[in-house]
C-alpha cells in the first residue's frame, strides 16, 4: 500500500455501513422480499437523511468536500452510526474539504522525559504510552513486565498490531479474548487512517499487515472503527498466568496523538495478587523469557 485514498475509503465505508441497515430497522417498509440490494438502498438513505438522491450518490462515490456538519450528521443519523463511526465520518470530510486533505503533525515516536517519569512514578500499575499506530513508545517497569511476549521480537519501537496479527501463535496465548483483540487493532487502525491519511509510516504498516496476514485484511476490509478508551484486558502471563485487568486510556493534550494506558486491578482479586507478584520481577526485569517457569499462582485459561 503506498496511500490511503479518501475518496476509496469514504466509498466503502458508507457503502458498508448502509448494506448493515434493514429497510425494518431504518422504518421503512420493505416492498416485499425480491429486494437486489443488501440493507438499505441509496434513494432511501437520502430519503432518511434529508437529501437528494444525486447529492447522497456523490457522497457515496467518495466526495464529502461540499458537505454541511449538518448534511453528515443527518446521514450519520440515517445510517445509524455509533459515535465512533460518526468521529470518522467526520474526520474523512475534514480531510476531503481542502485539496489534499488537511495534514496532521507527525505522529511522535518518542516521549518527553517528563513523560517517562509520570510512567515510573506509577508503580502499582502497568502503565504506557503509544500513538495511533500502536507504536509502545514508553513503558514503566511493571508494563514492560507484562508485556514481555511483546517485547519479545527486537524491533523498536514495538508494535501491537504487528505482535497480533505477525506473531498469532503468541499473540493467541498472551490474549484470552484474542479474536475481539484482532478486530480491535484493526478497528482502531482505521479510526486512525481517517485521522490522519497522510502519515507515511501508517501506510507501511497497513501495507504490510495487509500483505503478510490474511486475518488483517477480513478485519481490515469490515470498515469496522473504535475509540481506544476503557475496558477490560485479559491476557495470560507467562510468568504469572491470566490477569483479567481494567485498562484506561487517556489521551494526552500536550502531546497530540499519543495516549497513556493504565492497567489496574480491584484490591482482592487475583488479578491483583498477579500483578503484585509480577511487580516482584520488573525491577530491573527487561523481559521475561517466554518458556519460564510459572509460579503457579495465575488462573488457567
Amino acid at each position: 500500500m503506498t496511500k490511503i485514498d479518501l475518496r476509496t475509503e469514504i466509498k466503502e465505508f458508507l457503502s458498508s455501513r448502509r448494506a448493515r441497515i434493514a429497510p425494518e430497522r431504518a422504518g421503512l417498509p420493505a416492498y416485499g422480499g425480491n429486494r437486489r440490494v443488501k440493507g438499505l438502498r441509496r434513494e432511501e438513505v437520502a430519503l432518511l437523511a434529508g437529501i437528494s438522491v444525486d447529492y447522497y450518490v456523490r457522497m457515496e462515490r467518495g466526495s464529502l468536500t461540499g458537505a454541511s456538519d449538518g448534511v453528515l450528521d443527518a446521514v450519520a443519523s440515517a445510517l445509524h452510526l455509533d459515535e465512533a463511526e460518526r468521529d470518522h465520518l467526520f474526520h474523512l470530510a475534514r480531510q476531503s474539504r481542502a485539496p489534499g486533505g488537511p495534514r496532521r503533525r507527525r505522529p511522535a515516536v518518542t516521549v518527553r522525559p517528563a513523560l517517562q517519569q509520570v510512567l515510573d512514578a506509577i508503580t502499582d500499575a502497568p502503565a504506557w504510552i503509544c500513538n495511533g499506530r500502536y507504536d509502545v513508545l514508553a513503558l514503566n517497569p511493571l508494563a514492560r513486565a507484562l508485556y514481555s511476549p511483546l517485547l519479545a521480537d527486537p524491533r523498536r519501537p514495538a508494535n501491537t498490531a504487528r505482535f497480533v496479527y505477525l506473531e498469532p501463535e503468541a499473540a493467541e496465548k498472551f490474549f484470552v479474548d484474542y479474536d475481539r483483540i484482532a478486530g480491535d487493532v484493526a478497528a482502531k487502525l482505521r479510526m486512525e487512517a481517517g485521522r490522519n491519511p497522510h502519515d507515511q509510516e501508517l501506510i507501511a504498516l497497513v501495507g504490510e499487515l495487509s500483505t503478510r496476514s490474511e486475518l488483517f485484511r477480513q478485519r481490515w476490509a469490515s470498515q469496522d472503527v473504535r475509540f481506544h478508551r476503557s475496558g477490560r484486558k485479559r491476557v495470560h502471563h507467562p510468568v504469572v498466568g491470566r490477569l483479567d485487568l481494567d485498562v484506561e486510556s487517556m489521551e494526552l493534550p500536550a502531546d497530540p496523538g499519543l495516549l497513556l494506558n493504565v492497567y489496574t486491578a480491584a484490591a482482592g482479586t487475583a488479578a491483583a495478587d498477579g500483578l503484585a507478584l509480577l511487580a516482584s520481577w520488573a525491577t530491573g526485569v527487561q523481559e521475561i523469557p517466554a518458556g519460564h517457569p510459572q509460579p503457579g499462582r495465575g488462573q488457567t485459561r
